[in-house]
């Protein structure tokens, strides 16, 4: 009897062990499948993106998912990237991290590299060191580096440019980039874009007015700093062409305000053109064009050098009875006319 009771009592033992050992591997299960396929990372409005820069470690990458609070949990994170070895595939990148997502979801993008582009707007600016900060700010890009690239001879000679003409590289548009696109990706890049826009057609514009592309573009640059009205800019492009034919000096103002570095010059006096006296850019004293555009201009300047209207007008002056227009003249003392109505409205309003 001691011996079946014994037995009995052996078997329930045995019974409940196993129950207890079922439910605390059930309970392990569960737990270690939370870890790998609950939601971990935190909801956000509006997109939220993960940027994994160039070199990151492992240690890093979890820095940094903690410190932008990706995720609840970043201890389960960092246990469920180990088990799928994340810290041997870790690819940089600008990745868009989705609310709800699971440890699971979240490395496997990591590990697939597959980031999402952004969008650059590229508009006007004026110096390559403009355009290497406002680049920097949007890319991995960094800025210092970025900018001695853009005045680097040998390797902007590869491109077809130097650092007079590079700026004619960069042509207003809106672009897709990965966010971590190297200095030298992003020229490249940028150099298909521009072979793209000069096509046959705009070339063989270029050469019927006897200038090359580079000088195209620098004409335009001054048309994109003479005038904000699209329907003007060809009969201003006309002047400057006719002048160029003439081997008239430009005397554009725009060229003075970029050589001596002030943009917010209202009015171009002699005191300016004597400070740019020694200026490349200065075209009241330099014959032909400056060495380089003073600006990107936009592809409707472009446009307007290529397809310039036909006139015989030499001069041109800001409007008073036209603003933010502009008087023609084919004669000087046409122009000093308009001129001298000008500078009488500018006295009466103290800009000098």
């Amino acid at each position: 009897m001691i011996k079946k009771r014994n037995k009995s009592s052996l078997k329930k033992i045995l019974i409940v062990f196993s129950i207890l050992t079922f439910i605390s591997l059930i309970g392990m299960g569960v737990s270690l499948y939370q870890k790998i396929y609950s939601p971990n990372v935190l909801g956000n409005e509006d997109k939220q993106f993960l940027y994994v820069p160039t070199g990151c470690t492992f240690s890093q990458l979890v820095a940094i998912i903690k410190e932008n609070k990706i995720v609840l949990n970043s201890e389960t994170f960092s246990w469920v990237a180990e088990q799928m070895n994340l810290h041997e595939n870790i690819l940089p990148g600008r990745y868009e991290i989705k609310s709800g997502m699971s440890n699971y979801s979240l490395v496997k993008l990591l590990r697939s590299g597959k980031q999402s582009p952004l969008k650059i707007v590229i508009n006007k600016f004026r110096t390559p060191e403009e355009f290497a900060a406002f680049i920097s700010s949007k890319l991995e890009i960094d800025e210092r580096v970025f900018a001695e690239l853009l005045n680097d001879e040998a390797s902007l000679a590869k491109f077809g440019f130097t650092p007079s003409t590079i700026m004619c590289c960069f042509i207003p548009n809106t672009y897709e980039f990965y966010w971590n696109t190297s200095p030298m990706k992003f020229l490249e890049r940028m150099k298909k874009e521009y072979d793209l826009f000069w096509n046959d057609t705009r070339k063989q514009f270029a050469t019927q007015l006897g200038i090359s592309l580079s000088e195209v573009c620098t004409l335009a640059s001054i048309l994109e700093e003479e005038t904000n009205r699209n329907d003007e800019k060809p009969t201003i492009a006309s002047v400057y062409l006719n002048r160029l034919k003439k081997g008239m000096l430009l005397q554009a103002d725009p060229t003075i305000k970029y050589a001596v570095g002030d943009f917010s010059i209202k009015r171009v006096t002699g005191f300016y053109i004597e400070e740019a006296k020694n200026s490349p850019y200065n075209t009241y004293r330099k014959q032909g064009l400056p060495p380089g555009p003073i600006c990107t201009p936009s592809i409707s300047s472009i446009e307007s050098v290529l397809h310039h209207a036909q006139t015989d007008y030499l001069y041109f002056c800001a409007s008073v009875k036209k603003p933010n227009y502009h008087e023609f003249a084919n004669n000087f003392n046409e122009h000093k006319k308009n001129a001298r109505l000008y500078q009488q409205y500018l006295n009466k309003r103290g800009i000098h």
